[in-house]
Order: C-alpha cells, then sequence, then structure tokens
C-alpha cells in the first residue's frame, strides 16, 4: 500500500523543524548502511547520538500520534525513532530494499524493530529543490513522490525504492520505520479500506445497526489478524 497522509506537522512545528535542521551538524549517510547500502548512498544525515535528532523526533512522533490516517493506514505497534537526512549537490541513494530487523537503542538496551511500513516525511517544499524524488517500485511500476512540506508518504518496506539525485538546493526529510499490528500489507489496506467506508457511513447518518456491524467485522479482523 502506497499512500499520501497530508498535513502531519502542523505550520508551526515545520517551521521550527526548519529552523533547527539549517542550523544542524550533518554527518555521512553511509554510517547508518550496511556494506550494499553504502554502495549506493550519497546523502547526509543527523548523527544518531545527536540530542537534536532525540528532539525533533519526539516532535515528530507526537504529531503521527494525534494523525488518524497515520494510525488507520500504519495500525503501529512500535515506531524507530524518526531519523534526518539532507540530499544536495547531485546527493542520491540508488534502488534498494530496507533490511527486515531494525535494532534501536543503545548499548545494554538495545532492541529489534521489524520493519513492515517505511515512511518519509517532506520537510521541505519541492520547488526549493530538482530532483529528489522517492521512486517506489511494484507491481504496477514505478511512482515518483515528492510530496509538500509537512505531508507523509508511507509504503511497505519490502518495496524496492530510490532517491533521484537532487542537482538543485537541498531536500530535507525525516524517515523512519514501523512495526505494525498486522504484518500482511494487503490485510492493512483492507482494514484501511474498512475504516473509510465505516467512517463515511457514519458521516452520512446510515443505519445505526449496520454501521455497528461493520465496525464489530472491522475490530474483529483486527483481532484475527494482529500480532501484539
Amino acid at each position: 500500500m502506497l499512500l499520501h497522509v497530508p498535513d502531519v506537522l502542523t505550520a508551526d512545528e515545520l517551521a521550527h523543524l526548519q529552523r533547527a535542521l539549517a542550523a544542524a551538524d550533518w554527518a555521512d549517510g553511509r554510517e547508518t548502511v550496511g556494506v550494499q547500502g553504502a554502495q549506493v548512498k550519497r546523502n547526509q544525515q543527523l548523527p544518531d547520538a545527536s540530542p537534536l535528532k532525540a528532539e525533533l523526533g519526539r516532535m515528530v512522533l507526537a504529531a503521527l500520534e494525534r494523525h488518524p490516517l497515520f494510525f488507520a493506514a500504519a495500525l503501529p505497534l512500535r515506531i524507530l525513532p524518526p531519523r534526518f537526512n539532507r540530499y544536495q549537490g547531485g546527493g542520491e541513494y540508488g534502488f534498494h530494499v530496507d533490511g527486515a530487523v531494525m535494532i534501536t537503542g543503545t548499548d545494554g538496551q538495545r532492541s529489534h524493530l521489524r520493519s513492515d511500513v517505511s515512511c518519509t516525511l517532506f520537510l521541505n517544499a519541492p520547488e526549493e529543490y530538482d530532483g529528489g524524488e522517492l521512486v517506489i517500485s511494484d507491481t504496477y511500476g514505478e511512482h515518483d513522490v515528492k510530496l509538500p512540506a509537512g505531508d507523509l508518504v508511507l509504503y511497505p518496506s519490502s518495496s524496492l525504492h530510490k532517491v533521484n539525485p537532487v542537482t538543485r538546493g537541498a531536500r530535507v526529510a525525516s524517515f523512519f520505520w514501523v512495526q505494525s499490528m498486522v504484518r500482511d500489507d494487503g490485510a492493512r489496506r483492507m482494514l484501511l479500506e474498512m475504516d473509510g467506508a465505516i467512517e463515511k457511513l457514519r458521516v452520512t447518518g446510515a443505519d445505526p445497526g449496520a454501521v455497528l456491524q461493520l465496525t464489530g467485522v472491522y475490530h474483529n479482523l483486527l483481532r484475527r489478524w494482529s500480532e501484539t
């Protein structure tokens, strides 16, 4: 499921993130990938140990918690603390698949997260840079994604994807992974569609009994498919 999630950040939150990242100390993005990823990755990231990364990551997580579409689509069980990257001067990330298991935490308190859903939260306007499209390949072809600042795209972590070279300006984003309560992407899609249909029936004044019955089906499917 490839989904555009609009307006994740408020204008004030976005402005705060932009100011902080404009003054940030960036590191080579290859430090956070394995040997294979390092061969195709050319960008900058906030270091994992950066206090600024932790502060801004908490702001992103708080914004996600209040966004109903993100929750309905991702059904998050755990979210890897958000990271932040910058592409400029021809920076790019060639085609790759995200690692299946992510490590989070510090020495002595490390934990593992299965990557079911990959997310990119765009932090500057698309007219501020050329290139930098997130290209996601699936059974329907390749999809170029370049969203307004404050908007997010989510997609299956099993997808082959890349970031095109940035030839003018800088592309700044936050990215992270979600371990979903529902591992199967097709099941998550069906639950999202059902959730949306139930909400439409509710606001249009449909028979309350029918809405209640469908709501029960939704929760029983979630109960059957969820892993918590």
